[in-house]
This record gives C-alpha cells, structure tokens and sequence, in this order.
C-alpha cells in the first residue's frame, strides 16, 4: 500500500518505511525532528517543472501530472526501488511539504508507482 502524508501531519504511526520526496527540505521542520526514512530528491519534478507548475497550481495541475509522469518514466530504477520497498515493508508513505492535498507532485507520484506492476 501507498499513501501520502503532509510532512507537518507527522509520522504514520505503524509506518514502516516513509520517503520524503521534496526537493527542498521542510521549513520549520529540523533535522532532529525528521521522522521519515530517507530523502528521495531525486524522484521529484524538475526545477523548471516545479517552478513553472507553482505559477498557477489549479490551472496548470492537469498539464503538470502529464508532465511529471513523464519524467518519471526516464527514472525507472528509483520507481523501481521504491516499488521494492513498498513489498518489503507493506506500507509506503510519500511524505511532502506542499499546502495543497489536491495539487501536489505526491499525488503523482503515488498514482504511477500504483500502475506499476
């Protein structure tokens, strides 16, 4: 199972394995205080993607889920290896930093790692 979690929400209680996959590291969040397992910069949108997408989040969430998509297609192994984590431990959490539960690249995330088989 996959699931996503606001990173000010706090830890899942009963989570084995959660990933925060932002860029950037949580505002008012130290690290001391980090309850996830690992950091996965690398499996978030691009700067240009990321910056252009925060323009206008509602208007433009439809064109950047298709263009998230697509650049997680070019990284394979880490959808992958986060497939394998979620098998090894039952239960993933996606942890992200952004405001909006509706608009975020977590969402994304979540949806094409669950289309992999």
């Amino acid at each position: 199972m996959i699931t996503i979690r606001r990173v000010y929400q706090g830890a899942v209680p009963g989570c084995s394995y959660s990933v925060l996959v932002d860029r950037l590291w949580p505002r008012g969040i130290s690290k001391d205080a980090a309850f996830w397992d690992e950091w996965n910069k690398e499996i978030t949108p691009g700067k240009e993607l990321r910056q252009w997408f925060h323009q206008d989040k509602e208007r433009r969430w439809d064109e950047f889920s298709q263009y998230y998509a697509r650049e997680l297609s070019q990284k394979e192994d880490e959808l992958q290896r986060l497939k394998k984590l979620e098998a090894q431990y039952g239960h993933l959490v996606l942890v992200y930093a952004a405001k909006d539960p509706i608009h975020n690249h977590a969402l994304v995330l979540k949806s094409v790692l669950g289309q992999m088989s």
